[in-house]
């Protein structure tokens, strides 16, 4: 039997389990595989030693940085299931020429679906309705219609294009600013350029789908907050730390916007005392908007391919840090 410390591929993706179709995948090139979804859990001892053979990670939301780095000295890639790498210390794996790897488009979907199952229950009230009926009150809320009313997208890469096309399905208006606009897919689909202010003043329902780095974090602080119409929705997919979250509580609760629907946030998981949690009028999920079984099976089969590929001898793809290679050893 292979011993702990000797396996090929550390999975801590959460929803990849042994036995599933990725461990499958890659045990069948010839690759040992273990699974620890909560990495950080570990004792010292424990976790240097599920560490010290790695040669790929096939990494979730969980932390990843220099600490982890420096137990695994034979790590040669690091493969996230999902877009958005925040949660991995791109520049400690970059200084050890380990690169980053991502799989963009397998939960574009899923997010974009997501968005609007969101954007509808703050829209037409619904868990406000299903709490009032629970408790014996039979009220008939008012809500309002998607048709007609301007979607505001922050960031217009693959997954706000999702967005955009859906959101023509319900008759919406899209605005949309993006620091590197695409001005052929948004003269194709009748979207608007608009700057980061215009866009918040004019929208209707405001949704992103930005990274997450020093140029976007805390970048809708009370400020920008206080731009929003009085009764815009807000809905964040993207990341928690886009949003000031202590802001955007008291604007809620103070009636200066609508209501705000979040399936990200700033640290994870959320505490059960947080007031994202008990403020009427926000919503909150547990990150699950790219949690469907197509996506997942997609994200973890392309991680997978990659890692296959590349512990074979292979360019590795879909890599944040392509400068990894250029660092002298």
């Amino acid at each position: 039997m292979t011993s702990p410390d000797s396996q090929d591929v550390l999975i801590t993706t959460a929803f990849l389990e042994p036995g599933d179709e990725v461990d499958r995948m890659l045990r069948s090139a010839g690759l040992t595989t273990r699974h620890v979804p909560e990495l950080e859990r570990l004792s010292a001892e424990e976790r240097a030693r599920a560490l010290s053979g790695v040669r790929a990670i096939i990494a979730g939301t969980r932390p990843l940085g220099e600490e982890e780095f420096a137990q695994a000295p034979a790590l040669r890639m690091i493969v996230r299931t999902g877009v958005g790498y925040d949660s991995v210390d791109v520049s400690a794996a970059t200084a050890r020429r380990v690169p980053v790897c991502v799989t963009p488009g397998a939960n574009r979907q899923a997010v974009a679906e997501h968005v609007f199952a969101l954007a509808l229950a703050c829209a037409r009230r619904i868990p406000e309705n299903i709490s009032n009926l629970a408790a014996g009150t039979w009220q008939q809320l008012t809500g309002r219609e998607l048709r007609g009313a301007t979607l505001g997208i922050l960031g217009l890469g693959s997954i706000g294009k999702a967005v955009a096309t859906i959101a023509a399905g319900f008759g919406m208006k899209v605005v949309a600013y993006d620091p590197s606009f695409d001005e052929g897919f948004a003269a194709a689909n009748g979207i608007r350029r608009l700057e980061l202010e215009d866009l918040l003043r004019e929208a209707d329902f405001v949704t992103l789908h930005l990274f997450l780095d020093e140029t976007t974090r805390n970048l809708l602080d009370a400020s920008r907050l206080a731009l929003m119409k009085s009764d815009a929705v807000l809905i964040n997919t993207a990341r928690g730390g886009i949003i000031e979250e202590d802001a955007l509580v008291a604007a809620v609760r103070d009636g200066r916007i609508g209501a705000a629907a979040l399936d990200v946030f700033a640290d994870e998981p959320l505490g059960a005392s947080s007031p994202l949690l008990h403020t009427p009028g926000i919503l909150a999920t547990t990150h699950v908007a790219g949690a469907t079984r197509e996506a997942r099976g997609e994200s973890g089969r392309m991680a997978a391919r990659n890692v296959i590929a590349t512990l074979r001898g292979q360019a590795p793809e879909f890599v944040v840090n392509p400068d990894y290679d250029a660092v002298t050893a």
